[in-house]
């Protein structure tokens, strides 16, 4: 059997290390293809070093550019790879232009389509990455679902259950694998905020950094949140650009940590240690839930809806106030007991495997009672596909 997989930004390297390792123990042939959508060194190279992906057997090297350019030419330079390997299968990871392009060149070739991370949806058609999440969920005959909510999705957009296989969040099994050797680096003590309670943020979303009056706001947030607590800044490339095109100034003062963009395992060291995390980041959610460390997501809707009602994830508008209060209260009230969530058990890519190779079906049972954790309310039905509702959104 030979499975082609298509990455190119650093969400898609996460989920693939687990997937090539169960698929490489099985014998398939894996074809790599790296679009170079993420393409320096802190945010693509250094993924597969930490990771032990393999050198990928291609390399698109499409680079920076609008949706439409990225899109464009991922397609154009991968139709002729497609045609040439002729593969059993296209796996697909996560919402980028990478996946979407991707699907579209397999599914107009009559390749099969797989999609790791399918279902989710936050209801807000002003992102992209819901775009391609719905495109590439439509166009894909297997469909990796890494919790429930994802099954309700795609069976209201008239998805048939046996395209999908709630297999768990694929995430975990690279956080399960890789935090011994995260702990080890001692990230903390490297970047001068061991021994005390540190904050770590990360921004890049397009709602965030692009506009100025929002952007301002969310520094100045930060700014202030250094002044109470050391907070560690990687600063991803599209951020430092917009705060240089906005007339803008990085936070400082206070015990203020400015980086540029870290690694996955000096990342994951600073995460598992921290007070709080403030994101925009759809993997941090997931990642904080499974750690039990406090976040505050800096949108009013999620994907990922299952990290605020199951997990330690909160959502809070653009606002100083709004996310300094939030701060206060997450700080205040930080659970000693981590989220168990549904098969997030570290053994997602194993199931994804067995699909794959094996054939077999992993259907939605009935959950079970573990399902929520003790005595936490049943909020779900507040979160269905992503719906912005007051109650749920701190600031709004």
């Amino acid at each position: 059997m030979r499975v082609l997989s298509v990455v190119g930004a650093r969400p898609n390297f996460m989920k693939l290390a687990p997937v090539d390792r169960e698929l490489v123990k099985r014998g398939v042939e894996h074809v790599i293809v790296h679009t170079g959508q993420h393409y320096d060194h802190g945010m693509s190279t250094a993924f597969f070093e930490q990771l032990w992906i393999p050198t990928p057997d291609f390399h698109l090297g499409v680079g920076s550019g609008s949706h439409a350019q990225q899109t464009a030419a991922v397609m154009q330079r991968l139709e002729s790879i497609v045609v040439e390997l002729t593969p059993d299968l296209v796996l697909l990871y996560g919402s980028t232009n990478s996946t979407l392009a991707a699907a579209l060149v397999a599914a107009k070739l009559q390749v099969r389509v797989g999609h790791v991370e399918a279902g989710l949806r936050s209801g807000d058609w002003t992102s992209a990455e819901e775009i391609n999440d719905v495109l590439t969920d439509r166009l894909s005959e297997l469909l990796f679902l890494p919790s429930r909510d994802a099954a309700e999705h795609l069976a209201a957009e008239g998805v048939p259950a046996e395209r999908m296989h709630f297999v768990g969040n694929v995430m975990i099994d690279t956080l399960s694998w890789a935090l011994p050797q995260a702990l080890a680096l001692d990230a903390a003590t490297r970047y001068g905020v061991q021994g005390a309670p540190y904050a770590v943020v990360t921004l890049h979303q397009p709602g965030n950094v692009d506009d100025r009056a929002v952007l301002r706001e969310l520094l100045d947030a930060i700014e202030r949140l250094g002044r109470t607590l050391a907070v560690v800044f990687p600063v991803h490339p599209r951020t430092r650009q917009r705060i240089r095109t906005h007339g803008l100034r990085l936070p400082d003062g206070g015990r203020m940590r400015l980086l540029e963009p870290l690694g996955y395992l000096e990342m994951l060291g600073l995460v598992a240690g921290a007070a709080l995390v403030v994101t925009d980041s759809g993997g941090l959610q997931d990642e904080t839930s499974f750690l039990g460390v406090p976040c505050l997501t800096v949108r009013s809707s999620t994907e990922r809806p299952i990290t605020c009602t199951h997990g330690t994830n909160r959502l809070v508008l653009p606002k100083r106030d709004a996310v300094l209060a939030a701060a206060e209260r997450a700080l205040a009230r930080r659970s000693p007991a981590r989220p168990v969530i549904e098969r997030w058990d570290g053994r997602a890519a194993e199931r994804i495997a067995r699909v794959v190779c094996e054939g077999e079906r992993f259907e939605l049972d009935a959950p079970p009672a573990a399902a929520l954790p003790h005595g936490s309310p049943r909020r779900s039905s507040r979160f269905v596909a992503g719906v912005r509702l007051p109650r749920t959104v701190d600031g709004a």
